[in-house]
């Protein structure tokens, strides 16, 4: 029999491994690179190998940023206050794991979650619609294993311990990067500087800068100018955030099953092209279109967050999104400094701006019509209070 394994050459996915080969399974691992390291992707491999496993690395960096994050980011998508970094990869790779299942013709697919997080939502949500007939098992939750059970049972099959040095969880893709667990699980412990690798220290940051972010219906297309490809954008937008400390967070999350976590994240890139997105938005939509939209953005968001990726809400979703996206086109300018994120400037061809009638110099828009829309401006309140 076959197992194919979602593997990130951690130690609860390395338990996994063995679990499945102590029950007989022959284990396939797979590992989605959509943006980890490049010396995280080789270390799986080697893990995997030295494990005795089958192996894949599939590499679906751009993919990811076609089908997915230009989709969060015209969804304006967050999640109580952070874009979905985490969130927003799960589906994607469970769609690998499952076509390499299919390939192989595995019986299960397995994945090393536990049962008080998020992510056995996502992985076994898209599974189950993706290969409804193959059989999901999740042997640290299946197990009830605890951290130091699976010490313990790595050291008796030789699987390699993440050093003592490595204090925190963490999972990076091209979105962002989420540090977790240690002394971060307690609400009232104090980040130290070391948890964050993608931005400079705020109070670090001398200089300002100006960036010009240029969008195409709704999706970016250049950076200062400079039209870069999918997967470059991307990371130049994580490289010019953060430099000027943009894209910390530090939030009390609400899990799916309802625990409240603490979490970091570093998101710089997200910040940057969400908060210039946004901007333009604001000048080529109508007042309806954004009052409505925002409500969809905030479902969008959560629908990530729940694992509902491939889901027709989802898709209905998208049909109203892309509909508003047809004329978020034009160039925003960002100021960049100390952490801080500032729409300095913005224009669009689509803008619905008018400056001849806002003007208070100028009489394209006569005045003198306007009085009889301001009387009758609010006539059920009035009629209200001379009735009460």
């Amino acid at each position: 029999m076959k197992a194919v394994l979602a593997y990130s050459g951690g130690l609860d996915t390395s338990c996994c491994l063995k679990l499945l080969e102590d029950q007989g399974y022959e284990v396939i691992s797979v590992c989605v690179d959509v943006g980890q390291p490049e010396e995280e992707i080789k270390e799986v491999e080697e893990k995997a190998k030295l494990l005795g496993a089958k192996h894949y690395t599939i590499d679906a960096k751009e993919e990811f940023v076609k089908d997915y994050i230009f989709r969060a980011i015209k969804a304006n998508a967050q999640y109580e206050g952070y874009p979905l970094s985490t969130a927003l990869a799960r589906p994607l790779i469970a769609d690998k794991v499952v076509e390499v299942a299919k390939k192989e013709g595995a019986e299960v697919i397995a994945h090393g979650c536990t049962g008080k997080g998020n992510d056995q939502f996502r992985f076994e949500t898209a599974i189950r619609i993706k290969a409804p007939n193959i059989k999901i098992v999740a042997p640290i939750r299946d197990l009830n294993l605890t951290r130091a059970e699976e010490i313990e049972y790595a050291k008796k099959k030789g699987i390699p311990i993440p050093s003592e040095s490595k204090k925190w969880s963490i999972d990076e893709n091209l979105w962002g990067r989420s540090i977790e667990g240690g002394e971060l699980e307690d609400p009232n412990f104090i980040p130290p500087e070391e948890i964050y690798s993608w931005t400079k220290n705020p109070a670090e940051d001398r200089e300002e800068e100006i960036v010009e972010i240029e969008f195409k219906e709704g999706v970016p297309i250049a950076i200062n100018g400079e039209r870069l490809g999918l997967v470059e954008l991307i990371k130049k937008a994580n490289e010019i955030a953060g430099k000027h400390g943009v894209g910390r967070i530090d939030i009390m999350e609400d899990r799916i099953i309802g625990l409240k976590s603490r979490e970091n994240y570093e998101c710089p890139g997200a910040i940057l092209l969400l908060t210039a997105h946004k901007a333009l938005e604001q000048l080529v939509l109508t007042r309806d279109i954004l009052r409505f939209k925002e409500l969809v953005d905030s479902l969008y968001g959560e629908l990530i967050y729940k694992g509902q990726w491939f889901s027709p809400f989802r898709e209905a979703l998208d049909a109203f999104i892309d509909k508003t996206q047809e004329r978020v086109t034009g160039t925003v300018k960002v100021k960049l400094f100390g952490g801080s994120v500032r729409v300095v400037a913005r224009e669009s061809e689509f803008s619905l701006y008018s400056r001849e009638m806002v003007s208070f110099d100028e009489k394209d828009l006569d005045q003198r019509e306007i009085a009889g829309m301001v009387k009758y401006h609010c006539l059920q309140d009035l009629l209200y209070y001379m009735r009460k």
